[in-house]
């Protein structure tokens, strides 16, 4: 057998393992969840995975949850993207800058300390109180943590790189865009994808701003019911939009930067 095909043959290995111990694993996590909700929680508090799941229908027929979800989607990925077009930009311009990074950075650095939650009515004195005030409110929610971390990438450059395009005569520009480009936003997407999590997270904040639809929004009506089996339900499908929305960025990740993975 060639080294190649022992190296194939180790790769189907390694995913059949992996798509094991997942499977393991989740049925493991859901029954210490039953046996939780069953004999240690009153299921009023903590409903079973079975009743979770089976409040799906009614949040499907009594609480339009399709319109909800779609409605959270459109919103979390608009804020997405909005705030992709503003960091990328904003953060190569001030890691390019000696002068900028100097005097900029320390200060972008310090507004992931900003607790957005208890700013909420700037956003709304500013941008009403609508859907484009939610989507600027997760844009910004983004953006400032994706600002510091794309002059950070920046900074990780290797000097072999920018010394090599400097021997060939590159220009400065031509050096931003063969070699600080790539480089950077190959990485960035990564954090871009764990920054992913945080999008959701806001999303809830968001909606509650303005009771007009969305999981996050519909979450919260469920528990202020008492509807505990919903809330749970409307949960777990955050938690399943954000894999599917993660697993999207890593996908698309690898139809741009085929490099990374050969």
């Amino acid at each position: 057998m060639k080294g190649s095909d022992l190296f194939v043959l180790r790769g189907d290995l390694d995913k059949r393992f992996h798509a094991i111990t997942f499977i393991i694993g989740l049925f493991f996590f859901l029954g210490l969840w039953q046996f939780v909700s069953t004999y240690l929680i009153a299921q009023s508090l903590l409903p079973s995975p079975i009743r979770v799941i089976a409040a799906l229908k009614p949040l499907h027929l009594e609480d339009e949850l399709v319109r909800n979800s779609l409605y959270s989607i459109k919103l979390n990925l608009l804020g997405y993207i909005e705030a992709i077009l503003v960091a990328l930009p904003l953060g190569f311009l001030i890691g390019l800058s000696p002068i900028l990074r100097s005097a900029v950075d320390p200060y972008v650095k310090s507004l992931r300390f900003l607790p957005l939650a208890a700013a909420t009515g700037i956003f709304i004195a500013w941008c009403g109180i609508g859907d484009f005030m939610k989507v600027q409110f997760l844009a910004v929610s983004i953006a400032v943590y994706l600002i510091p971390v794309v002059i950070q990438r920046i900074n990780e450059v290797e000097e072999v790189y920018l010394q090599t395009a400097y021997t060939i005569g590159a220009s400065k520009l031509q050096t931003v865009f063969s070699v600080f480009v790539p480089a950077v936003v190959s990485r960035v997407w990564e954090d871009i994808r764990v920054l992913v999590a945080i999008s959701w997270t806001y999303i809830t904040i968001a909606e509650m701003l303005n009771m007009t639809g969305g999981v996050g929004a519909l979450a919260v009506k469920c528990g202020r019911r008492s509807q505990i089996d919903k809330a749970f339900a409307v949960l777990l499908l955050i938690i399943v939009f954000g894999v599917i929305q993660d697993a999207l960025f890593k996908w698309i990740g690898r139809k741009l930067f085929k490099y990374k993975y050969i």
